[in-house]
């Protein structure tokens, strides 16, 4: 379930991106939705910061993906 949502994640921003460059009747709603989902993440990482560094690998890698997936990738931490 959570890979169906990273990609949905994933989706978004691809499809915001390309509305930057490309006509597509939905574009303004999806950056709305884009940037919204951005912004709550980058807060989601400034309060679990302590769960971020868990990541086994670099914690630059963890905050890229937790402002990428949020919870999505900080739930599997939060259990360790």
């Amino acid at each position: 379930m959570t890979k169906i949502l990273k990609a949905l994640c994933l989706l978004i921003y691809a499809l915001a991106f390309a509305s930057l460059f490309t006509v597509l009747p939905f574009a303004t709603p999806l950056r709305y939705v884009a940037g919204i989902l951005l912004g709550a993440h980058l807060l989601e990482a400034m309060v679990m910061f302590r769960d971020v560094r868990r990541y086994p690998g670099s914690p630059a890698t963890s905050l890229l993906l937790t402002l990428l997936f949020g919870f999505l990738h900080l739930w599997p931490l939060r259990q360790r």
